[in-house]
């Protein structure tokens, strides 16, 4: 059974969540303060991490880049009441996963939940992902290319997990926007665009291909 922690300091939410999750076969574990949360969460029992930003004491912010500092890979999807692009992007460039911004319905937190550690089973492709000599190792958060390690950042790993998830189909914006982001952007946008010529800088321009009219694509 996926073992989830939920970091939340307001106990109707807490309640709220807690039967949603054992309704839906998974078994939960609470902190309400953000030194709490981030003692459990170094524990390594966890799957999956739902952290209230405005937690008492440490806040979320500093919960998660405690975490990501100290190398814990377990996804995190941000809860909060703050939604603010420059929260939401301080969020996830800071190595949380995903975020439900409050208030929310329980059916889009599960389907968010499942997209991160699945329905009750293993992924199968385990933690570690590769594709040649590319490797993604999910846990970790690290990339290794022809065995060096390659630097990236938060939304680049996010970027590029999809891609070795998907290797040799052809992605479009739109659908690497949804997998990435998690909201929506002007269609005129060019930021898929800007973080895969970032993508190819570090792990080499020919591995991810343009199909013009259609998107991307690992090679």
């Amino acid at each position: 059974m996926r073992h989830i922690l939920i970091a939340e300091d307001d106990p109707h939410i807490t309640s709220f969540v807690r039967r949603g999750l054992h309704a839906a076969g998974y078994e939960t574990s609470e902190a309400a303060d953000g030194e709490t949360a981030l003692l459990l969460a170094r524990s390594g029992m966890f799957d999956l991490v739902l952290l209230d930003i405005g937690l008492r004491g440490m806040d979320g912010f500093s919960v998660l880049s405690h975490l990501r500092g100290e190398g814990v890979g377990t996804p995190v999807i941000i809860l909060t009441a703050r939604d603010s692009v420059i929260d939401t992007v301080r969020g996830l460039e800071s190595g949380a996963n995903d975020y439900v911004t409050k208030p929310f319905q329980f059916a889009e937190l599960l389907a968010r939940v499942r997209l991160r550690i699945g329905d009750g089973e293993q992924r199968s492709t385990g933690p570690v992902l590769s594709h040649g000599d590319l490797t993604v190792d999910i846990r970790s958060r690290r990339v290794t290319v022809g065995g060096a390690a390659a630097d990236l950042t938060s939304r680049e790993f996010a970027l590029l997990e999809v891609f070795v998830e998907n290797a040799t189909q052809v992605l479009s914006r739109d659908q690497l926007i949804g997998h990435v982001w998690g909201m929506d952007f002007d269609p005129a946008s060019n930021v898929v665009d800007v973080y895969v010529r970032a993508l190819r800088a570090k792990i080499g321009s020919e591995r991810i291909e343009t199909v013009r009219g259609a998107g991307y694509r690992l090679r």
